[in-house]
């Protein structure tokens, strides 16, 4: 998906379950300006490397308003490792501060785009719409986060913050591919 200055996609709100046991959807934040939405799973190598970042992420950003949500769309029939009681055992064992949601029958995944793990997008509201602002890679070096140069994401939630239009709204994921089922 390519964007120009006269397009921006717009994503609805959902409700999915999270590892707690509980519903969350964008109405769960009304004071929240906007949100980092990932994309990731159990299962993908390249995901795995990012939740300490993730939790960085949403330290920094969740007193701001713009909160995280991670989501997995993966097809668990084909990753055993994508299932639910999976996914709460990974959020505990690694301590996720963020909601990581199951988005079991993938129209989530469907509505953002989503193609890859991780995928990260971040969505802004205006007229009580949810607009695509940044779609792409977390950042620049998934394999070793002290050597990352560009914080694609990051940098797209500062400019916003200050009131800018994001100067590159979209990069190439790179992770596993989501497959989505027939």
């Amino acid at each position: 998906m390519s964007f120009n200055s006269t397009y921006e996609k717009t994503v609805q709100d959902f409700e999915l379950l999270n590892v707690d046991g509980t519903m969350v959807s964008l109405s769960n934040y009304p004071k929240a300006k906007g949100f980092i939405i990932v994309f990731t799973c159990n299962h993908c190598p390249f995901a795995k490397l990012y939740p300490p970042r993730l939790n960085e992420l949403i330290d920094k950003y969740s007193e701001l308003g713009v909160p995280l949500i991670a989501i997995s769309s993966t097809d668990t029939i084909m990753y055993q490792e994508d299932t639910y009681i999976k996914m709460v055992e990974k959020s505990k064992i690694e301590h996720f501060k963020f909601p990581y949601l199951i988005d079991g029958n993938q129209n989530v995944a469907k509505n953002f785009s989503a193609q890859k793990t991780p995928h990260a997008f971040v969505i802004w509201k205006e007229n009580n719409q949810w607009k695509v602002k940044y779609n792409g890679a977390i950042d620049d070096n998934g394999a070793e986060s002290k050597k990352v140069q560009h914080h694609y994401l990051s940098d797209a939630v500062d400019e916003l913050l200050a009131g800018k239009k994001v100067g590159m709204n979209e990069t190439k994921s790179v992770g596993c591919q989501i497959y989505f089922r027939k």
